[in-house]
């Protein structure tokens, strides 16, 4: 049983690593666009995983399907339009976990809906790596979206508060723990409080043709 838990690992990590990889990216490119280099002087800027990889999160996410990268950084005084590139930089993120979802289903599409080539152990597991990155990708866009403290969502919905010091800080500084609370719930009451896995599934099916 051991083992096969860990074959499926290991058929998740190329999607997880490319995920969390494009996603960190985004932020850190796009807070280079809006004028801070503070990401791109820490190497931020890199399609390199392990400028991007949090040990701790990574493993997290491996064990029990959530986890975490490195924050990307940024100082909102370098930026051109802060109240407007603060939003930008969050929503970078998830966006492009959304588009390299769909570029997936397109490429998988085109390659293994022909019967010709989907045939064999070998191209199966490689079928399931897709497949799992495409729902991998469509699940950090969702999750991410969530207007949960301090999920990139959160500063879309919240940012106008940030006026209200107190109000904001304790938002974010409480956030993270009702986040955890919930998916704990959901681990061990085995319900759906968030609507990511059946909004994942939609997602999927939307655009990758299987059969």
């Amino acid at each position: 049983m051991g083992n096969i838990d860990l074959i499926q690992s290991l058929k998740f990590l190329p999607g997880i690593l490319l995920g969390l990889t494009v996603h960190e990216f985004s932020h850190a490119w796009m807070a280079s666009q809006c004028g801070d280099s503070t990401a791109k002087d820490m190497g931020r800027v890199s399609l390199n995983p392990i400028r991007h990889i949090d040990p701790l999160g990574f493993l997290v996410l491996l064990v029990a399907g959530f986890g975490w990268a490195k924050p990307v950084q940024f100082n909102e005084k370098n930026l051109h339009n802060p109240g407007m590139d603060v939003i930008k930089i969050a929503l970078a993120g998830p966006f492009s976990n959304a588009l390299l979802a769909i570029l997936l289903s397109v490429l998988f599409n085109l390659t293994f809906t022909n019967p010709t080539t989907s045939q064999g152990p070998v191209m199966n597991v490689i079928i399931e790596i897709f497949i799992y990155a495409i729902y991998i990708n469509w699940g950090l866009f969702i999750f991410n979206l969530l207007p949960i403290p301090p999920l990139d969502g959160s500063h879309l919905f919240f940012y106008p508060l940030r006026k209200y010091a107190n109000l904001y800080m304790f938002l974010y500084r409480y956030g993270m723990w009702a986040l955890f609370l919930i998916i704990i719930l959901e681990r061990t009451l085995r319900v759906n409080l968030l609507p990511i896995g059946p909004a994942m599934n939609y997602l999927f099916h939307m655009f990758v043709k299987i059969g």
